[in-house]
């Protein structure tokens, strides 16, 4: 089994929600660990895969909202520091494209989630380095776990949307 790490300079764990029903809402976390470990990462059915994610990294390019992400109404970072993701089994679903299953854990609540997973491809960087990559996607009720805070708007509907998208963009390099 090998082990690869992630290029941080040129990957991302982002996400979107709609936002009053008529926009979205981008981020980012700017912290976390992976351990990603496959015999071949090109055939990753047999891969390992885990994310910590540092809550308080939230990034939406708006203090204001990213310390209101933070706080008990949301997240609550202080008492849940981390969102964690362990992958159970991989399914391939084609020759580029697989189903990632795993545990997400936020809140000390852990749920089934699937990414839909494209392996993007390898190339070699200017350091000599072979390096791989992959997008995935995958959508999550904030509801299941405990993200509730929301606000009725006067023109109906609401503040934030239930749905949250999820697009996790990977450059890999073998460890």
């Amino acid at each position: 089994m090998k082990k690869y790490t992630i290029d941080f300079s040129h990957s991302t764990i982002g996400f979107s929600v709609r936002h009053m029903m008529i926009s979205h809402i981008h981020g980012t976390f700017e912290a976390y660990n992976a351990e990603i470990v496959a015999a071949d990462i090109e055939q990753m059915q047999k891969a390992n895969i885990s994310f910590t994610i540092a809550v308080a990294s939230v990034s939406t390019k708006n203090h204001d909202r990213d310390v209101h992400l933070v706080s008990p109404d949301f997240f609550d970072a202080d008492v849940y520091p981390k969102i964690i993701f362990t992958s159970t089994y991989i399914d391939q679903l084609h020759e580029r494209k697989f189903a990632i299953h795993g545990d997400l854990t936020i809140k000390n609540i852990t749920r089934p989630i699937v990414f839909t997973t494209v392996y993007t491809g390898k190339g070699v960087n200017p350091w000599a380095q072979e390096v791989f990559g992959f997008q995935a996607k995958t959508q999550i009720d904030r509801r299941d776990f405990n993200l509730v805070y929301n606000t009725f708007l006067e023109t109906g509907g609401v503040l934030i949307s239930d749905e949250i998208d999820i697009v996790v963009d990977l450059e890999l390099n073998l460890l």
